[in-house]
């Protein structure tokens, strides 16, 4: 009753704005046969959950996260403390260049004894104690560069950052504490990328299509969702198997566990009133069409859809006839009692 209450009192109120005539065109509706289409229930899981874990000791000196924060990859989520790596970073970056300056000195040594050599200027005993001294040099970079690196690599372990784009759901550290090398830290999803499930009876499992988009209704939103994988163990008592879908959305938010909806065609085919798809639009929260009478106004009925055939919609609803002018172009402009041009008659 509420719902109808809302629907009049919408349709009075868009029928104050409609000036003038709208341009439609329109095509006549017909009766025909159709695929219904059967409406299952499933559930939403997040593609991406992950428990976050420290990689190193230490006492967690800053948290920069709460739980509900939005994050992005690559973003800090806490620091532990550091000090000592940091003095040990600081000399080993010494270390780095007193190894260069020696090789360099080494290498000047090397070219200059390599030039007195060819000319038999000096003993190759003298020569070979040059050349040593020149490979250790180069050795001693490469090791105090190797030690300064393995360092660097465990002064990134002392903060932890976010795998990917998500939410954080779980904090499981305090300022101060401390923490070994697998703590837990928090859990974080990634609510863009959803996978939903279905439990389905086979003859449904068959039809479906890898290279297809099936429209999935969550919450107040439809999306665009692909099949991902039909899973061959299914519940004996009642036939059914589970099926998986996956998508993407952006700028929406869905609850882990969240009701998904699907709507399947049958085989068998039932008959119908029969339009152009384009002719139904969701304005109100729900499918409808205009139909034109013979006074050239447009009138709005709410339909059900049955299925759909191709480019055809099946439809139902109460007063639907054959031969009605149903409007399939400029729909989205058309207001309720509008008076309208059909441009092809």
């Amino acid at each position: 009753m509420v719902i109808k209450k809302v629907l009049f009192v919408a349709i009075v109120a868009t029928s104050l704005f409609a000036q003038g005539e709208a341009l439609v065109n329109t095509e006549s509706l017909k009766k025909g046969k159709i695929n219904p289409l059967t409406e299952f229930i499933g559930s939403v899981k997040f593609e991406n959950s992950s428990n976050l874990a420290s990689e190193s000791n230490g006492l967690v000196k800053k948290i920069f996260f709460e739980v509900g924060d939005k994050v992005k990859k690559g973003q800090t989520l806490i620091s532990i403390d550091s000090s000592i790596l940091d003095a040990q970073i600081k000399a080993a970056v010494a270390a780095v260049k007193i190894a260069q300056v020696e090789l360099k000195n080494a290498t000047n040594d090397y070219n200059r004894y390599s030039a007195l050599l060819k000319k038999d200027s000096i003993a190759q005993k003298s020569f070979d104690d040059v050349y040593l001294a020149y490979e250790m040099a180069k050795q001693k970079v490469e090791s105090s560069n190797a030690n300064l690196k393995e360092l660097q690599i465990q002064k990134d372990k002392k903060s932890l950052k976010a795998p990917y784009d998500g939410i954080i759901v779980e904090k499981s550290v305090n300022l101060n504490e401390w923490v070994s090398n697998g703590t837990k830290i928090a859990k974080i999803v990634n609510t863009t990328d959803l996978e939903m499930t279905f439990n389905l009876p086979l003859e449904y499992v068959y039809q479906l299509d890898k290279t297809k988009k099936y429209e999935i209704s969550l919450a107040d939103t439809t999306i665009q969702a692909k099949l991902y994988a039909a899973i061959p163990s299914g519940d004996t008592l009642t036939r059914t198997f589970p099926v998986r879908f996956k998508a993407s959305i952006k700028d929406k938010f869905i609850f882990d566990g969240a009701q998904a909806k699907v709507k399947l065609a049958k085989k068998v085919k039932e008959d119908a009133f029969v339009i152009n798809r384009d002719a139904v639009i969701k304005r109100f929260n729900q499918d409808l069409i205009f139909v034109i009478d013979d006074k050239s106004m447009a009138n709005m009925i709410p339909v059900q859809i049955i299925g759909f055939d191709g480019l055809n919609a099946g439809i139902q609803a109460q007063g639907l006839q054959e031969g009605m002018k149903v409007v399939v172009k400029g729909n989205e402009r058309v207001f309720p009692n509008q008076p309208v041009k059909v441009l092809n008659k």
